[in-house]
């Protein structure tokens, strides 16, 4: 150090801020703090809502810190001894074996459906890719009908029930996961080089032994992607629950939320609360599998 240098007085931190922010990194980190704070704030706002009593909830200035962290909410979906207790752990269970069988099976049938399309050659291929496309753009409303249709008719050959039947309420949400699980393997398939799985022909394997030794290896980020994407689909799912379930002890969490929500009794933290839980899986699987999210659908398939 030179004497030059040790006679300048030392920058305080504003000074040093001011020589290293610009117009462009000012208007970078506003915008990032904006977009950042409104995904935020309503989650922790759902959040602390769960710990505040009615009168900070319905007041007429808004409480953003609960005076207390107060469990009674929580205790009202879980504990047996509770006032109005809502037994929730059976809709978490519910919405398990709803959502669970949903996100494999689609997987499963996407990854042999996708692949056909993108490997195989056939009449009207690019059709159907596109047809099954223009299936998951029409409202889901306008499915209800005619899938209730269907499914009555096929259990009174069978004899089995349509309302009050998980398995069913499986079946009808494939009818809107299926769909975009296909297209987005297909695309995803088509990005993998076919010279690699004419490698593995050669080698003896047959197409299934391609398919299992090559091509799942590489996909496995478009799968976790489609898997995890359409477990939330049927995490979150509403419409279809509330129009195929009617008993209480089968109603999915969404379907609880909304009968709390609804009470006479004003309750809303323990809306918070069921929100707060229903919410809280779906970031912890997002997090655990944020590499695979990361490499998505754009993930290199060829190292060299």
């Amino acid at each position: 150090m030179t004497a030059a240098s040790r006679s300048l007085p030392k920058k305080s931190f504003i000074d040093q801020l001011a020589d290293h922010l610009n117009w462009r990194r000012f208007l970078f980190a506003l915008t990032l703090f904006l977009f950042l704070a409104m995904i935020l704030f309503p989650f922790y706002w759902m959040v602390s809502s769960s710990f505040k009593t009615g009168r900070e909830i319905g007041g007429r200035h808004a409480t953003y810190v609960p005076s207390a962290l107060r469990l009674d909410a929580y205790n009202e979906l879980f504990n047996p001894e509770a006032d109005y207790f809502q037994n929730f752990q059976v809709n978490i269970v519910n919405s398990v074996a709803v959502a669970l069988p949903t996100a494999v099976l689609t997987v499963l049938m996407s990854l042999l459906g996708a692949y056909a399309v993108a490997r195989l050659r056939f009449p009207g291929k690019e059709m159907l890719i596109n047809s099954v496309l223009i299936v998951y753009l029409f409202p889901a409303v306008l499915l209800i009908i005619p899938l209730f249709t269907m499914l009555s008719s096929v259990s009174d050959n069978l004899g089995f029930q349509v309302q009050d039947n998980l398995a069913i309420l499986v079946v009808t949400y494939l009818a809107q996961t299926l769909p975009v699980g296909m297209y987005m393997l297909t695309s995803y398939f088509r990005t993998i080089p076919a010279e690699i799985e004419q490698a593995a022909q050669i080698d003896g394997c047959t197409r299934f032994e391609v398919i299992w030794r090559v091509t799942l290896p590489l996909s496995i980020p478009a799968l976790v992607t489609v898997g995890l994407y359409t477990f939330m689909i049927a995490w979150n799912e509403l419409l279809y629950a509330l129009i195929f379930l009617n008993s209480r002890d089968l109603f999915t969490m969404p379907i609880k939320i909304n009968t709390i929500f609804n009470d006479p009794s004003n309750r809303l933290n323990v809306v918070m609360a069921a929100s707060t839980i229903m919410t809280l899986p779906v970031i912890i699987l997002f997090v655990a599998f944020e590499r695979f999210l990361e490499a998505g659908l754009t993930a290199g398939s060829v190292k060299g």
